[in-house]
């Protein structure tokens, strides 16, 4: 147990560049690769906390300017969604990363100042713009298809009691939009905390060469000739935060549905086998 306490101490942080710098070489325990994997898997909630956050602000953005009449508008958004939902992610962190390490390595000058550019191709960064990019676009469908499916005697109720236009989507508009799209939001959601996985394989270095869960999967999977350890170690790791995740979810779905008789319903995850 002393030991098990001391690995955590020692390897707990690896990830970010804190403990020890070596890896173990022999004599791998459990609790090594629970400790080191989970300590790459720290990446993976950054990448995720990151784009979804992100993500969800230009998803409602990108929603409303593909809703709007004026196609100065709805164009560039309409071909923003249409080009990252119709590519795949692995081809997106590619492409970005060789646009990325072209930019000057001494920096871009702006009104005099020059701006560092190196720190655009780490993973970090790099990759994490990716994913907001490609969650922001699909979300945006999904609020998109919540706003066309609006309940109309809503809007009428609004239009009737006076609102202003900015009180009407306050009030009404975006948090039934939300209502409606908050399920299958929650999908998307899951798919990108699985998806951040695919940074391991990009282009992007890591911090420092620190990895990710796959990064310290992969190095145990090697070590011993034996993957039926550390990858389902990892699985176990993505099944247990994706409870968390829905758990979350359903909250702010029972939240956004507190006014509705069965409001207490609890929030399904029913995955998309085919995106």
């Amino acid at each position: 147990m002393n030991q098990c306490l001391q690995t955590i101490a020692d390897y707990g942080l690896r990830a970010f560049g804190y403990g020890e710098r070596l890896l173990p070489r022999s004599d791998f325990t459990l609790c090594q690769q629970f400790t080191l994997i989970g300590s790459g898997l720290l990446w993976n909630i950054y990448f995720a906390v990151l784009a979804l956050a992100a993500g969800f602000v230009l998803a409602n953005a990108l929603a409303l300017c593909k809703a709007s009449a004026h196609p100065l508008l709805r164009k560039p958004a309409e071909w923003f969604i249409f080009v990252f939902r119709g590519s795949p992610l692995f081809i997106q962190f590619f492409l970005a990363y060789e646009a990325l390490v072209l930019l000057p390595r001494a920096g871009i000058e702006i009104f005099g100042l020059t701006v560092q550019t190196g720190w655009v191709t780490r993973a970090w960064a790099g990759a994490t713009l990716v994913l907001i990019l490609n969650t922001a676009a699909y979300s945006a469908e999904i609020f998109h298809g919540a706003l066309r499916n609006l309940p109309r005697g809503e809007i009428e109720a609004a239009d009737a009691y006076g609102f202003s236009g900015w009180q009407r989507f306050r009030k009404i508009v975006w948090p039934t939009m939300l209502r409606l799209a908050w399920p299958s939001y929650t999908n998307e959601a899951i798919f990108l905390f699985h998806a951040t996985t695919l940074v391991f394989f990009s282009g992007f270095p890591a911090f420092q060469q620190k990895g990710d869960a796959l990064y310290y999967a992969r190095y145990f999977a090697e070590q011993t000739f034996n993957p039926f350890v550390a990858y389902p170690i990892v699985a176990g790791y993505f099944v247990a935060l994706t409870l968390l995740l829905i758990w979350v979810f359903g909250l702010i779905n029972r939240r956004l549905n507190r006014h509705l008789p069965g409001a207490a319903r609890k929030l399904r995850y029913r995955p998309n086998l085919i995106r």
